[in-house]
């Protein structure tokens, strides 16, 4: 017995067998770390998906959800991993939902909070304004939001004569609309017509373009630019003499922010009218 306890007392003060036991202890304490993280990170998880392709602005259903079994490293921390979580929330607006996708939680959003993205682009301090088109004027569908437009006015002088020139120089089209006020270009399952583009207007251009549209005679005709415009392009009134044909034969407020300087020429062509 004093034999074997002397002999174990040798094997441990021998400092080559410390150091191979040492290193044999660190190794199986990293494999046993790395193990352990490996099957925690490949262990399945099960999360809902997309059982159809889900367009924008709809109404999530059970019916148009699936579940699948993914390692739980794929699941980040924005993905919904209940399907009860997500059914009664809505695909957000311009989001398309593919089939077999997870659901992320910017992807979805409640009814309520549920914005109309042409208003929140209009921008501070400008007014939306519907402008009609039609197949032809919007060039089949051609035109989409962020595309840079020109409004041409044809109309005919005092004269008689035909006069055409460029009104407005510059709009940006922030949405493209339908006749019943859906995006056109949001759902790739419909064949939506454009109806109007919506445009942010300062107020002086935004009266203008009104009172050209009320206009007896007069024809407003939307022209997309051919190839790349800079983007920082201010939109402005491009010929003065149509603007001031529009102001001259229409009626002005007084009061109305960049108007008043014709409010007086107004005045004076109703009054002779009158005579």
């Amino acid at each position: 017995m004093n034999n074997l306890v002397i002999s174990i007392k040798r094997f441990f003060k021998n400092k080559n067998t410390v150091t191979i036991l040492g290193v044999l202890v660190v190794l199986v304490l990293l494999y046993w770390g790395y193990s352990s993280q490996v099957n925690g990170a490949v262990a399945p998880v099960t999360v809902p998906v997309a059982a159809q392709t889900i367009q924008p602005r709809t109404e999530i259903t059970d019916a148009m959800l699936s579940s699948i079994e993914v390692p739980s490293i794929a699941v980040t921390e924005n993905v919904y991993t209940s399907a009860n979580a997500i059914i009664g929330k809505y695909s957000n607006v311009n989001t398309v939902i593919p089939k077999g996708s997870m659901f992320f939680y910017q992807t979805l959003i409640d009814k309520q909070d549920l914005p109309d993205s042409a208003f929140v682009e209009v921008g501070e301090g400008k007014v939306p304004y519907l402008f009609s088109v039609n197949q032809e004027s919007s060039f089949m569908n051609s035109i989409y939001p962020g595309n840079k437009i020109d409004i041409y006015m044809k109309a005919n002088d005092t004269s008689g004569k035909v006069m055409i020139g460029k009104l407005i120089a510059d709009l940006e089209v922030i949405a493209v609309k339908d006749s019943g006020g859906r995006n056109v270009f949001e759902n790739t399952e419909e064949d939506r017509q454009a109806a109007y583009f919506v445009f942010g207007l300062e107020e002086e251009i935004h009266i203008l373009l009104r009172k050209a549209t009320y206009l007896s005679g007069v024809e407003l005709i939307p022209v997309p630019h051919g190839g790349t415009v800079a983007s920082d392009g201010e939109t402005r009134v491009s010929t003065e003499y149509l603007k001031n044909y529009i102001n001259a034969n229409t009626v002005v407020l007084e009061g109305q922010e960049g108007t008043s300087s014709q409010t007086d020429t107004t005045k004076e062509n109703s009054t002779q009218t009158g005579e």
